[in-house]
């Protein structure tokens, strides 16, 4: 005997008489979760919480019980637990109620989205200590070190954690249930400091927590900043709320306010309003120039704290204490930014922060370059470059080549905001072209016309080996230049060569000369070349033939 397909309109209305029945859920954490489906209570008789999944076009009822559910239970079950006898009669929009027990649960990575200076991984399956880089997964047990840098994690919801320097963070657990989209993520932050911006998590089934030796910190879809010490645990909270304190001791803490927990103190849980936000005067949506300054209203904060992100990728650029009412803004590429202006009070605690939206769009301009002059030559193997920059903020470096198309580059200089340098190695004797290739913004780039640039040099003098005596004929044997075409030998009476009796131009390292026996000579030579190589006399011989 087969079951007769219900109607589907009971079955929505069973539904709906079974959601009308349970406890209404806190209107902040009880969410819409895209495809996942929602999360509920259920009625006082049961304390059983639950995830609600409609399902979409397409899907079965058999599809998603085998999607969802952990091992251990089944599509069987779940109907059960709906008192739905036939799950075929379910389609798409209808909506199937399933305990948080039951989901399927799996370890689920985190990933580095920005990693800037020295970070470190240590990685919790070998033990091994390497540098965090971009993209790298970092899963359960892994350990991030952060000296001098800092890293932007995104957690499997989306959820972002920025690593300050000098700080320790432990990932305890990464778990997700299955296809519901939800995650129990568990951080321990032995010291340090962590600027959080968590999605919103569920009562009873989704769970985010950052423990450290003196607190915990429970979150509930936030932004907040939480600091380790030896001394003790501080947390400030911008948006939504985090409950925070001793285990088993914590207290909810909402947006504007922050608390402190000491290590060894018993005064407990310490909870103050935060310093309100700067109000900052407006900058422009976009800097076409920098460095820009952005001020603010002046107030009674002893300092400020200023952190600047990159909007897409969440990384970190900036932080910096500053004083007064003004700050400026430099060094920063091509792109959009998030700057965070705080107010620390005495004990050094940031307040709510004031947030500005920028943009900077710097643009390259091609220099005027001022010396070699076009086609001039220069004596010094290590020649210098000079020329004026035409826009703001710009870096600049020599390049040179053999060809005007640079299609050869020979060497550079480094890049640096400086109008004149020195190319990195050596040129050897030739003739070259140089252009200035200048930056800004990190991706705008302007290049000016090639100069052509000779450079001089000279052939080392000539050494004569040795002279042979045969009957009045005098040979002349001398060492091989290997950048000479020629030789230039002279001969002449007088050691001084002020009076040449003999030039001639050779090829080979040999020549014979007729001498008259009983008179002194001299003789000296030098290398020949084409390029611009200038030649030099090597030391003068004497001759004598008996």
């Amino acid at each position: 005997m087969t079951d007769t397909p219900a109607p589907k309109l009971p079955v929505l209305l069973l539904i709906l008489a079974l959601l009308a029945c349970a406890g209404p859920a806190s209107a902040d954490l009880s969410i819409t979760r895209g495809s996942a489906g929602q999360y509920t209570e259920t009625s006082s008789a049961s304390t059983v919480p639950e995830w609600i999944y409609s399902l979409h076009p397409g899907e079965s009822f058999s599809e998603v019980a085998n999607d969802l559910l952990a091992p251990n239970y089944h599509a069987r079950q779940l109907l059960q637990y709906n008192k739905i006898s036939n799950g075929a009669i379910l389609g798409e929009g209808d909506s199937i109620r399933i305990p948080l027990a039951w989901l399927k649960r799996q370890p689920q990575p985190a990933k580095a989205i920005s990693v800037s200076g020295s970070v470190q991984l240590i990685s919790a399956s070998t033990g091994r200590k390497i540098p965090l880089s971009e993209n790298t997964l970092i899963r359960v047990g892994d350990e991030i070190l952060s000296a001098s840098g800092t890293a932007t994690i995104e957690l499997a919801d989306g959820s972002e954690v920025r690593i300050s320097p000098n700080s320790r963070l432990i990932f305890n657990r990464l778990t997700q249930y299955g296809k519901a989209g939800m995650v129990d993520t568990r951080l321990r932050l032995n010291h340090g400091e962590v600027h959080t911006r968590v999605k919103p998590v569920m009562e009873g089934g989704a769970r985010f927590e950052i423990e450290t030796p003196s607190a915990v910190a429970a979150v509930r879809g936030t932004a907040f900043v939480l600091q380790a010490s030896p001394e003790g645990t501080r947390l400030q909270v911008t948006e939504g709320v985090v409950d925070f304190g001793a285990p088993g001791k914590t207290q909810r803490i909402p947006a504007g306010y922050g608390a402190s927990l000491s290590t060894n103190s018993h005064s407990g849980l310490q909870i103050r309003r935060l310093p309100p936000a700067p109000e900052i005067n407006p900058l422009p949506p976009t800097l076409t120039q920098l460095p820009s300054t952005m001020t603010w209203q002046e107030s009674l904060a002893p300092m400020y704290r200023v952190d600047i992100f990159e909007a897409d990728s969440g990384r970190w650029v900036e932080s910096r204490r500053v004083t007064g009412n003004s700050f400026d803004i430099g060094l920063l590429d091509n792109g959009s930014y998030e700057i965070q202006l705080a107010a620390l009070d005495s004990r050094g605690i940031a307040g709510m922060p004031g947030v500005v939206p920028v943009k900077v769009d710097l643009q390259a301009r091609a220099a005027s370059l001022v010396s070699p002059a076009d086609g001039g030559t220069v004596n010094d193997d290590m020649p210098e470059f000079r020329w004026q920059l035409n826009g703001d903020n710009e870096v600049a470096r020599v390049e040179i080549a053999e060809d005007k198309a640079f299609s050869n580059l020979i060497t550079t200089s480094e890049w640096a905001p400086e109008t004149s340098a020195l190319p990195s190695r050596p040129l050897s004797p030739g003739q070259y072209y140089w252009r200035v290739v200048t930056e800004a913004g990190g991706n705008s780039v302007a290049t000016t016309e090639p100069r052509k640039v000779v450079v001089n040099g000279s052939l080392p003098p000539v050494r004569i080996l040795s002279v042979n005596y045969i009957d009045s004929q005098v040979r002349v044997f001398w060492e091989k230049v290997d950048t000479a075409t020629d030789y230039r030998l002279q001969l002449s009476e007088e050691p001084g060569f002020n009076n040449i009796i003999k030039e001639a131009t050779l090829s080979d390292t040999t020549a014979a000369l007729r001498l008259i026996p009983g008179r002194r000579y001299f003789v000296r030579l030098k290398a020949l070349s084409d390029g611009p190589l200038q030649s030099r006399w090597g030391p003068g011989r004497e001759l004598y033939l008996e």
